[in-house]
């Protein structure tokens, strides 16, 4: 026996905007619950939506971007259900005249798990939101309007992912996408990014094909969640399978609930079809079009992409996959601060360690953004330049950035009160040498008899030398003229 994995996922998004999808209330999040409501988000008699068009373009933004084809003429929709959470009781969105299909998100790659490819889209169309409700002890459940009417990006992929864990990639990539694109914040644990996950399985037996029903899965708010929701109805399904045969083949599609803490899936109810929804065209919204100049001025504002970024800074500055993708991953404030570093420097790779290793790890611990970080990319570069020009060694110039970020004193002060130099004499250095070689023969010793191995012995006299110049030495001197001292005495 064997079986394939067949997952789709229908990603909703929080579009960036300051009003909601059809009134003038506002979408700051935290906000005392039912303060940010007005008389068409509470579906007052009388009053009539308008669109936002700024929701408008950024959801074109983030379709032309993945790729999707924009419709020249598209329309809204009712869509009629029972919304506890939505005081007119229909939801606005669009059914059959979506305002674009197609596209693809990409699933990279991830270390040690697998990925690589796209998955492709089935559709991006746009809706309000509805409220959030809060259900509490004795039966009863509060309702919180705030977030009702809000503009939602609804992203639906075909079902072609066949792994949880390139399920959760594929959304972690939409969501660096999303960001550099500046459409949404993305926040999960704000609702701003929600996921429900589609996911069956195509079991082969006997030259035959039997398929689980369809499950959607609700209720998951974080990457984490979807893998480990997706694992377990995998799990579930197959042992539910076992138990039943053929006969579950019959069974309806079904929505079950992500429970975060038992970490299982649970039932929650039969899935509706578009036909319980009784959609009908929205009368009191215009339809909208599309034109070419439009689209054009859409396609101007879009940036470089990660997965584009990624490509560029493996062909043009020789990094490798990993280090890329951890300056990408960190968002376009960074890799924009990496380009401007690498620029001025010439030096890829140091420029990739120094900021993965000393700017990142200070952002981190400081809690800044790199807007926020006090050095610069120019001054960073002339410190990378320092170095590389043999001014100061490596160890030297990470005190002085240390310095520079503590106390926001520029470089120039710091060397000049600090004695910053490095030692490159080469006679004084042969002679430090010749002095930590002559206080360490056991090392000598080790070393000859190949109890140790020479690079630990030479290591560590390198660093008695550091240590007896202050950290002052030329290290590539100092290597140089230590290899030098060890043949000489025949080691």
């Amino acid at each position: 026996m064997d079986y394939q994995i067949i997952i789709g996922l229908e990603i909703h998004v929080q579009l960036e905007t300051e009003s909601k999808m059809f009134s003038w209330s506002g979408t700051d999040f935290g906000l005392p619950p039912n303060t940010q409501t007005d008389p068409v988000s509470l579906g007052l008699p009388g009053t009539l939506p308008v669109m936002n068009r700024r929701a408008f373009e950024l959801a074109l933004k983030t379709a032309v971007a993945l790729g999707a084809r924009i419709a020249p003429f598209t329309k809204w929709d009712r869509k009629n259900y029972y919304y506890p959470d939505l005081p007119k009781n229909y939801q606005i969105s669009q059914y059959d005249m979506p305002f674009s299909k197609g596209g693809a998100l990409e699933i990279p790659v991830r270390k040690g798990a697998g990925g690589g490819g796209v998955c492709g889209l089935t559709r991006i169309h746009l809706e309000e939101d509805t409220g959030k409700l809060t259900h509490g002890e004795g039966g009863f459940s509060e309702v919180d309007l705030n977030r009702a009417g809000i503009p939602l990006l609804e992203i639906v992929t075909e079902p072609e992912i066949r792994d949880p864990a390139d399920a959760r990639a594929c959304l972690e990539e939409l969501r660096l996408v999303l960001r550099y694109l500046e459409v949404s914040d993305c926040e999960m644990q704000e609702g701003s990014l929600r996921c429900d996950a589609n996911v069956n399985l195509h079991i082969q037996k006997d030259g035959e094909t039997i398929a689980t029903p369809i499950v959607e899965i609700k209720n998951l708010n974080s990457f984490r969640s979807v893998e480990k929701a997706l694992n377990h109805e995998v799990e579930r399904q197959y042992a539910q399978w076992l138990e039943d045969g053929k006969t579950i083949a019959d069974a309806p599609k079904t929505t079950r609930g992500w429970d975060d803490v038992l970490e299982v899936t649970k039932p929650q109810r039969e899935k509706e079809t578009a036909a319980d929804y009784r959609y009908f065209p929205e009368p009191d919204l215009v339809p909208v079009e599309v034109d070419e100049a439009w689209l054009a001025r859409v396609r101007a504002s879009i940036g470089e992409l990660p997965s584009v970024r990624r490509r560029r800074f493996e062909t043009d500055y020789g990094l490798s996959p990993y280090d890329a993708n951890v300056l990408v991953e960190q968002g376009q404030d960074v890799a924009g601060y990496f380009d401007a570093v690498a620029a001025a420097t010439g030096e890829y790779k140091l420029a990739s360690n120094w900021i993965q290793q000393d700017v990142l790890r200070t952002v981190k611990e400081k809690k800044l953004s790199i807007a926020d970080f006090p050095v610069g990319p120019a001054p960073l570069a002339e410190l990378i330049n320092r170095v590389k020009r043999g001014e100061l060694n490596t160890n030297q110039g990470r005190e002085i950035l240390a310095k520079m970020i503590e106390t926001g004193d520029s470089q120039e002060s710091i060397i000049a009160a600090g004695g910053y130099r490095m030692e490159s004499d080469r006679d004084a250095i042969a002679a430090v040498v010749a002095q930590a070689v002559a206080a360490n023969p056991q090392a000598i010793e080790e070393l000859a008899k190949g109890k140790k191995k020479p690079e630990a012995v030479k290591g560590f006299l390198r660093g008695q030398v550091m240590k007896l110049t202050g950290g002052k030495a030329n290290p590539a001197l100092v290597g140089e003229l230590l290899e030098a001292e060890l043949e000489r005495l025949g080691s």
